[in-house]
Order: structure tokens, then C-alpha cells, then sequence
């Protein structure tokens, strides 16, 4: 049983509390404020910050300020028109209009990229913390699958599947997430075979609490930096990979739309219709720039020793 805490302290600190000239500046606060803190005095990281969500926002509501133009609606009288009061980034050479086109390719370039990045950071983490955990024949049989999985040509099994098929982007993020997994994976478990003879996983286990608990609960939060980061490397990799695909023909394809696929569209008549190309490409570099500066900021707001956050 703790001892009581004497009446002299309990009146000095309410004495404290209620003296108005008493600074705080030095005050205990959690972790997670400290690193939200350290994260928005990086002005780098804030403006990446912001910028994605004017992305964001751009992919979600720009429909709405371009007067409801669909992409698929066809002008034609306007066929490879220049920017206009009618349509502002233009219209390709089927008559689609630009804005309404880069609107709906941006959004399905971050559903893909955001959707891949979060899963496969998810999976890498049950995975690679579940073979150091159990570690045995579980950790050489899951090492070796791992192993294999990494040495399979993902390009050619990518193009194989994606042969014939119209539209995919779904069909594209379930590929990409099958195969984005497994380098963060090896690392995971490298990271948390430190972890397991921790006492509190021991106590864990002598108390009877399931291993997924033990997992999910006790060892994946000890690595929850390297998720984060991990997260947002996930998600602009995962848009590249997007739009690396679709420029070879083999992501997404008509009738649907994705940057990369108006990238590739635009490329071949980039002298005569350079609207067409460079409105795509800026978004991308908003949002691959966007996330670069936002990784590098929370990187810098996870590492204690780090100083260009400034203090908090």
C-alpha cells in the first residue's frame, strides 16, 4: 500500500494551481502531443501537410466547382481545345474535358495509393511481428514464403493478370497489395526479435492474454514509428507504381481513368497538346512532393535527438 500524501504537498500544489503567476511552460505532456507538436513546427512538413489536403479536397469536391462536368461527357465541338472559359484545363482529343478528367484520375490514384499504402503496412506488420514472436519452424517456413514471394517477377505476373481486362483499378490495388508487403515485413520481424523477451511480453504470455493481443497490442505499438513512416512510403510507392503500369499499358485502362493512364495518353502528343500532359504531372509532383515533405517531417518529429522540428 502507497503511503499518503502528506497535507503540506496537497496545499502547496493547490497554492501552485492557483497562483496565476505560476508558469507551466515546463509541463508533462504525452508523447503523441509532442510528436503532433514537433510535426507542425517543421514548416516543410506543414506545407506538405497542406498541400495534400488541397489535393484531397481537389479529388473529393472538384466536380462540384467545375458545374458537374462528367469525364466521360463529350464535347464535340471542342475536340483538343486549348484551356477556356468553357473548359478550363482543356479537353483531349476525344472531346473529355481536362479538369473533369484530372479530377477523377487523381481520386482513383490516391484510393490506390492510400489503400495500398495503409493495407500493406498492415500486413507487413502482423506478418513480420507473427514469425519473430513465434519464431521455430513458424519463423523458417514464413522466412522462406517470404523469400520466395520477394524473388517472383511482379511485373510479369502484374501484366499477365491485368491482360484483357478494361477499367482494373481495383483489381490493380489488390495486386499491389499482394505484392508491396513483403520488404517491410523482413524488416518488422529484424526490428522485433529485439522485442519479444521484453518483460512485458513476457508478463503478457504468463497471464494468459492471445498472442494476436500480444501482437496487435504490446509489440506493434513499440514499432509504430517505422508504421508511420512506413505508411506514407507506402502510399506515394504505390501511386508511382500506379502510374508506372498504366503508362506501359498494363494498369488501369478505359474507361476508367488514373494519372497515370492521362499521363500516358498525353505523351505521345506532348508538342501539340502540352495541357493535356502537364496538368497530370503537376498533380502527381503535388502529391509524391506532398508526401515526401510530410515523411521527412514525421521522421524528424519521431526522433527524439532530432532538432529541426525545433522544441516543443
Amino acid at each position: 500500500m502507497s503511503a499518503p500524501i502528506p497535507s503540506t504537498a496537497v496545499a502547496a500544489e493547490a497554492e501552485a494551481l492557483a497562483d496565476p503567476s505560476t508558469d507551466f511552460s515546463t509541463a508533462l505532456i504525452n508523447k503523441r502531443t509532442l510528436i503532433i507538436r514537433r510535426f507542425l513546427r517543421n514548416k516543410a512538413a506543414t506545407l506538405g501537410l497542406i498541400l495534400l489536403i488541397l489535393v484531397i479536397l481537389f479529388a473529393v469536391f472538384g466536380n462540384i466547382i467545375n458545374r458537374g462536368i462528367n469525364y466521360q461527357t463529350l464535347d464535340p465541338l471542342n475536340i483538343a481545345s486549348p484551356p477556356s472559359p468553357d473548359h478550363w484545363f482543356g479537353t483531349n482529343q476525344a472531346g473529355a474535358d481536362m479538369f473533369a478528367l484530372l479530377v477523377n484520375g487523381t481520386r482513383k490514384s490516391l484510393l490506390i495509393g492510400f489503400s495500398v499504402g495503409i493495407f500493406t503496412t498492415f500486413v507487413a506488420g502482423i506478418y513480420g511481428s507473427a514469425l519473430a514472436y513465434f519464431g521455430g519452424w513458424v519463423n523458417r517456413i514464413g522466412l522462406f514464403l517470404l523469400e520466395f514471394m520477394i524473388m517472383m517477377p511482379q511485373l510479369l505476373l502484374v501484366a499477365i493478370v491485368m491482360a484483357g481486362r478494361s477499367g482494373g483499378w481495383v483489381l490493380l490495388a489488390v495486386l499491389l497489395l499482394i505484392f508491396g508487403w513483403m520488404g517491410t515485413a523482413r524488416l518488422v520481424r529484424s526490428l522485433t526479435l529485439s522485442l519479444v523477451d521484453r518483460e512485458y511480453v513476457k508478463a503478457a504470455r504468463y497471464m494468459g492474454v492471445s498472442s494476436f493481443k500480444i501482437i496487435t497490442r504490446h509489440i506493434m505499438p513499440n514499432i509504430a514509428s517505422l508504421m508511420v513512416l512506413n505508411i506514407t512510403q507506402g502510399i506515394w510507392i504505390a501511386i508511382l507504381n500506379e502510374v508506372s503500369y498504366s503508362y506501359i499499358g498494363i494498369g488501369v485502362k478505359l474507361p476508367d481513368t488514373s494519372l497515370g493512364l492521362l499521363i500516358a495518353q498525353a505523351s505521345e502528343a506532348l508538342q501539340a497538346y502540352p495541357w493535356m500532359f502537364w496538368a497530370p504531372v503537376l498533380m502527381l509532383t503535388a502529391i509524391t512532393g506532398s508526401l515526401a515533405l510530410m515523411n521527412d517531417g514525421i521522421r524528424d518529429a519521431l526522433d527524439p535527438t532530432s532538432q529541426s522540428g525545433g522544441r516543443a
